[in-house]
């Protein structure tokens, strides 16, 4: 399973090193958010630094819609999700690396989104390593039950409008709890942070278990 999953996750990783995709859409749509929510709000950094975690969070959540998308678009062309679900592939190593590959586009893209928000909302990088715990864990999350819904939808002619329906209020606790960390973080405060991070952590296992079990059933549906 696992040497599947480091295949499917190579060759998803190979796709967009070589298309570019992640780095010359997502990234800019992301930054886009970003700024806009920035002039939304206004000018005062007052205002802007307590509402950073959240709009932070909002930005990565609709990129990982694009992401999720772009990881079942490119099996779209020529049968290649036909030849995906006949390679004798495990389909649980399937859905692992296609997971693997998206955490690792929007760890990236987090990367550069969390810079953004410290230049332009003068939010203050404090306690790294919770940062970094919640924006791991919440990732896997996201990326767990972003493919597993790309998988139900895929195939379908409203796939482009049904993956944000399914997938978004099911990443609403994932996004509270992500949101609530980095609200802790940033303040430079520790009360809770723990209990937060423990809902991470519980999410993306209860995510990657279920779609671990049910990406097999729904990979032959389609």
């Amino acid at each position: 399973m696992f040497r599947d999953a480091a295949l499917v996750c190579g060759k998803d990783l190979r796709i967009e090193v070589r298309s570019r995709v992640t780095l010359n859409q997502v990234v800019p749509f992301a930054a886009v958010v970003v700024i806009l929510f920035g002039l939304a709000l206004g000018p005062d950094r007052k205002v802007l630094a307590p509402a950073a975690a959240g709009l932070f969070w909002v930005a990565v959540l609709l990129s990982a819609v694009l992401a999720v998308q772009r990881s079942f678009a490119v099996e779209s062309a020529d049968d290649a999700r036909e030849g995906l679900r006949l390679s004798g592939l495990d389909p649980a190593g399937i859905f692992l690396g296609k997971v693997a590959a998206v955490l690792a586009e929007l760890l990236v893209l987090e990367a550069v989104l969390t810079f953004a928000v410290a230049l332009l909302y003068g939010a203050h990088l404090q306690q790294a390593g919770l940062l970094g715990a919640s924006a791991i864990l919440a990732t896997i999350g996201l990326a767990a039950i972003g493919i597993l819904y790309g998988a139900v939808s895929s195939g379908l002619r409203v796939r482009e409008t049904l993956l944000p329906l399914l997938f978004l209020p099911i990443a609403a606790p994932v996004l509270l709890a992500a949101t609530k960390s980095w609200d802790i973080s940033l303040s430079g405060g520790d009360g809770g942070a723990g209990t937060w991070l423990t809902v991470l952590g519980v999410f993306a296992i209860l995510y990657v278990a279920i779609g671990t079990l049910a990406f097999g059933p729904l990979l032959e549906d389609r």
